[in-house]
């Protein structure tokens, strides 16, 4: 007798990212959506939520200070689906969970792979301030019907790529970066020279650029001269802005 497939776990937030002596009240999230797949009905896999626990930590410890809580969401499979658009679905839950734990704090969203993808799909809750899309796994506009970018009108848009991404195609990300400027001058692409999908090679600096993002979007902080220029910058110049060998160093400096 065959066996019956479990039933697929509800989405959820994973346990909050918090370090000692941060203000008790929250002022604002950041959600990490971890890598998925295209296609598949299987559970979530554990590595891709571990992978981004770090970031979460990292993110938790900058933003202290400002009352900034950061959660790894827990998606109820790990494939997009074709039209379900489930990892997108999943984040907007989440959105819609911080709202409800914590009020009306700005949110992040902030995705790797097909996270980046949910994370962009997403951006047009109310709740969302801004979006961060690591080497987003995006389809081909010249083939597939193109994402959808005029929701992300009013958040700040960062998009980062490494230039030898072998998984997910950074000129997708390009061009779906020039769709978006177009629509929201708020957006800027930073490509990561010689680094691949996971942005190991360049870590230190790919983190970097992340905290003074979410730091900067969600409380007002000044960014860095580098995102600052990028964001202000005409396309192509702001959509393949560098990011430079010691961008973590010299914020320390």
């Amino acid at each position: 007798m065959a066996q019956r497939a479990l039933p697929l776990p509800a989405a959820r937030l994973g346990r909050a990212v918090r370090t000692a002596g941060a203000p008790s009240a929250v002022s604002g999230v950041v959600l990490l959506l971890p890598d998925g797949e295209a296609d598949s009905h299987r559970r979530p896999s554990p590595l891709s939520y571990a992978l981004q626990l770090p970031l979460a930590r990292t993110l938790a410890r900058s933003g202290q200070e400002d009352g900034l809580a950061a959660h790894v969401v827990r998606y109820r499979c790990r494939g997009w689906n074709a039209t379900d658009a489930q990892l997108a679905a999943d984040a907007r839950w989440a959105v819609d969970e911080v709202v409800r734990r914590y009020g009306d704090v700005p949110v992040c969203l902030a995705g790797h792979g097909m996270g980046g993808r949910a994370a962009l799909r997403a951006g047009g809750h109310a709740a969302v301030a801004s979006v961060l899309a690591m080497a987003p796994w995006l389809p081909d506009s010249s083939t597939d019907e193109p994402e959808p970018v005029k929701h992300l009108l009013g958040r700040q848009v960062l998009l980062v790529h490494g230039t030898n991404d072998a998984r997910t195609d950074p000129e997708l990300s390009f061009r779906l970066a020039e769709r978006a400027k177009k629509a929201n001058r708020d957006t800027c692409r930073f490509e990561v020279h010689s680094d691949g999908h996971g942005l190991r090679q360049h870590r230190a600096e790919v983190v970097a650029l992340a905290t003074d993002f979410v730091r900067g979007s969600l409380f007002g902080r000044a960014y860095a001269r580098p995102v600052a220029d990028a964001l202000a910058a005409p396309p192509p110049l702001g959509l393949r802005m560098p990011l430079a060998a010691g961008f973590g160093r010299s914020l320390r400096d």
